[in-house]
């Protein structure tokens, strides 16, 4: 029973919803009758919520989320950080952090006109379709690199790399420039530039500025973004 209300849960990523029980039904493959009864007990806990026949996660998911320490304190540590590249850029800035073949975004600060983008607190996209993702795929060891390029690459735009070779370059020039560029290929029109954060050999998290494509000047937002993530890495490295 645990396994099915964690896969109805699952079903809400990335934006948490709303859905109905009969969409519910169809994406998890579990009787609506099922599916009906789980909703309930998940109501009871605060996991999710109920907007007429729309359900959506609950407020009760996100106290417990921030309470995972390693999430947390990387949070708080880098906070300083996000803000003083925000300031420096008055661009929407992000943290993000890997699992799996995703990039979790823990924190995002943006200015009154706020750009719309598929990031949100919480929310996960695919690494390679994201400048903060491929920062941490770059610098995540070989064998996670082989098994995202061995995989089928996802799509968010027609911009997305869908090509393994030209990932693996795009990979490659990362490693070496220590910076991430997206084009377009996680929203139309916006476009972005990352660094990840170390805290030993590799990228434990990843900060980005995104903008709209027509403002978009690497070489001035270089500097502001490298030094965001440097800072952030020596904090972490002597223990948050």
């Amino acid at each position: 029973m645990l396994d099915k209300a964690a896969l109805i849960l699952e079903y809400f990523r990335p934006t948490g919803g709303p859905y109905r029980l009969t969409e519910l039904s169809e994406r998890t493959g579990l009787p609506k009758p099922t599916v009906h009864r789980l909703a309930a007990e998940l109501l009871r806990l605060g996991w999710l919520e109920r907007s007429g026949a729309h359900y959506q996660l609950g407020g009760k998911l996100f106290e417990l989320g921030s309470l995972v320490p390693r999430r947390r304190d990387l949070r708080e540590a880098a906070l300083p950080f996000l803000q003083d590249l925000f300031e420096a850029t008055r661009e929407t800035v992000h943290l993000g952090v890997r699992e799996g073949f995703e990039v979790v975004y823990l924190e995002r600060i943006h200015g009154h006109d706020a750009l719309q983008l598929p990031s949100r607190i919480g929310g996960s996209l695919p690494l390679t379709c994201t400048g903060v993702g491929k920062a941490l795929l770059a610098f995540s060891g070989a064998e996670l690199t082989e098994e995202v390029l061995s995989r089928p690459l996802p799509s968010l735009t027609p911009h997305s790399i869908s090509d393994p070779a030209r990932l693996r370059t795009a990979l490659e020039k990362i490693q070496v420039s220590g910076l991430a560029y997206e084009e377009q290929e996680a929203a139309p029109g916006v476009s972005c530039i990352a660094a990840p954060v170390f805290a030993g050999g590799t990228a434990v998290a990843a900060l980005s500025v995104a903008l709209p494509r027509p403002r978009f000047r690497p070489a001035q937002l270089a500097p502001a973004v490298r030094t965001a993530a440097l800072g952030l890495s020596r904090v972490l490295r002597g223990g948050i």
